[in-house]
């Protein structure tokens, strides 16, 4: 089977670890696996057919496509990609839909609080007006501040106390900021529960760095295995599908009233998982992508063939 691995890391930068991983375990399974670089496509919209061009030339036929969407800003209009694969009948996972909902860190609460996931206490506002409500709505200080996009701990703080709020707080035109309740049992630590295909391959307790509240491995957090609840293995399996994900990485925060999602992840890394525990990650995610392209495979031909 040919395997595509779609990474939008910046041409100046080098295919991230789990993409190079990806590719070589499809390899060792007998597949052909390739990274495409999203930097190199170009969309062709003609009037003739829709197709994709990849360094000038027709896009080959593969069979699927792994996506590996890391990117933070305007994400709807830098995985149109995605998009335009799916519309030519290419199977694609995680798909765009459900990459611009995980994305979106509102939405994602949004969509946990309306099927009843259990998500720490936030509050959204738009308006200095209303800061002090949101504060007392989920509990006073210290609080976490969010912007809707982010990944990797980027866009996320801890506030001690008003002042340090205000400082902090920019109020241009269309800013809006998440406040949310800061999970104090957790301390510093949170679990990574890895989904793919609708069942768990893998989970991690991260401990974050001395000195950070964040646990993200690529803020110096450290990984080790973890036993996670029945509970949490239930949480975790009903975010990745309330998203509509074929595989994710669910947060998830243990506080003293039960476990909460933090975040779940269209492209997690995996990285510190298969490290400190042993689980081959690589291997689940492309014997998914083969069950995958089987039951997705096209009727028609792509690029116009």
């Amino acid at each position: 089977m040919k395997i595509g691995i779609l990474s939008f890391k910046a041409l100046s930068k080098k295919a991230s670890p789990e993409e190079v991983r990806i590719k070589n375990a499809a390899r060792a399974m007998g597949h052909t696996a390739r990274i495409f670089r999203s930097g190199k496509f170009q969309l062709v919209f003609d009037g003739t057919a829709k197709r994709l061009m990849y360094e000038g030339k027709l896009l080959p036929k593969y069979d699927v496509f792994i996506t590996r969407p890391s990117v933070l800003r305007d994400v709807d209009l830098s995985i149109s990609i995605i998009k335009q694969m799916e519309m030519m009948g290419i199977p694609v996972f995680n798909s765009y839909e459900s990459i611009t909902k995980a994305k979106n860190k509102l939405k994602t609460m949004q969509i946990m609080d309306h099927y009843n996931i259990a998500i720490p206490r936030t509050v959204i506002i738009r308006s200095p007006n209303y800061v002090d409500l949101a504060v007392k709505a989920v509990g006073g200080y210290p609080i976490i501040v969010k912007t809707p996009f982010g990944s990797y701990g980027n866009g996320v703080t801890i506030v001690e106390s008003k002042r340090a709020l205000k400082s902090m707080l920019d109020w241009e035109e269309n800013i809006m900021y998440m406040i949310q309740e800061f999970v104090k049992y957790s301390r510093g630590k949170d679990i990574r529960v890895f989904v793919v295909g609708g069942k768990i391959v893998g989970s991690m307790m991260r401990k974050a760095m001395k000195g950070e509240f964040r646990s993200n491995i690529e803020l110096g957090g450290k990984g080790s295995p973890v036993e996670i609840t029945e509970e949490e293995k239930l949480m975790a399996l009903n975010a990745v599908q309330a998203l509509d994900l074929e595989y994710g990485g669910v947060d998830i925060l243990r506080g003293k009233d039960g476990p909460v999602i933090l975040e779940v992840n269209s492209n997690p890394g995996f990285k510190e998982l298969e490290r400190s525990t042993g689980v081959d990650i690589a291997t689940a995610i492309v014997e998914y992508a083969v069950e995958f392209a089987k039951r997705n495979k096209p009727m028609f031909g792509t690029n116009g063939d």
